[in-house]
């Protein structure tokens, strides 16, 4: 929770928060923060029981304005009805999107095959801007909506022969928010991009197929 000397530096109350792919790393870290700043936040997760262990947990920690839904973002049937549940809890308005899910697959570029391709692209980038299609109406009425992507430093710079792709994805989600920023400034909606290095979460063990 952001304090100082014991008390919030600000407040996050009234306000409702959608983070995509919330029960593990920085996207849990970011319910938890929304949560404590008093805001009303529904998560997404593809694993059920990881859901609910979360959802328990924050229960626990006095986080009751916490909700979740089973939702792969990648499917296009699963974002629409994630974007339906969240403007029936949320009456229509939506303060904040983050786009946290991402993944990436580590190879030498030689060795990437169209299948690795269309899951980095469609988890990291398409994934991403259809959820800002589809909650736009809800962050245009509520007269201040913010979007933050989860994008990466490798987005920015070169992070090696093995995240081409994902660096590609990243770039691409730079640029988006650049755009989204101009195009619907009109709207009240702020856009940033944050581009963290290197952080100790599940994606960044060495394992070939992991999601935020």
């Amino acid at each position: 929770m952001a304090q100082y000397g014991g008390e919030r530096r600000w407040s996050l109350e009234g306000m409702t928060a959608l983070v995509t792919g919330g029960t593990k790393g920085i996207g849990y870290a970011i319910v938890e923060e929304l949560a404590g700043l008093g805001a009303s936040v529904h998560t997404c997760s593809r694993n059920e029981a990881q859901l609910n262990e979360c959802l328990n947990q924050w229960k626990k920690k006095g986080f009751h304005q916490v909700t979740g839904s089973v939702c792969d973002v990648v499917s296009k049937i699963q974002r629409e009805e994630l974007i339906q549940k969240v403007s029936s809890l949320f009456h229509g308005k939506l303060n904040i999107l983050i786009n946290n899910v991402g993944t990436n697959i580590g190879k030498p570029t030689t060795e990437y095959t169209a299948e690795d391709y269309s899951f980095i692209m469609s988890t990291n980038l398409e994934s991403t801007y259809t959820m800002c299609q589809l909650a736009h109406p809800l962050l245009k009425t509520s007269g201040a909506g913010n979007i933050v992507f989860l994008s990466s430093v490798g987005g920015v710079v070169s992070m090696g022969e093995v995240t081409s792709v994902y660096g590609a994805t990243k770039g691409a989600m730079n640029q988006l928010a650049k755009t989204l920023a101009c195009e619907w400034a009109k709207d009240k909606i702020r856009i940033n991009s944050v581009a963290p290095a290197v952080i100790r979460t599940p994606l960044v063990e060495p394992v070939r197929y992991i999601r935020r």
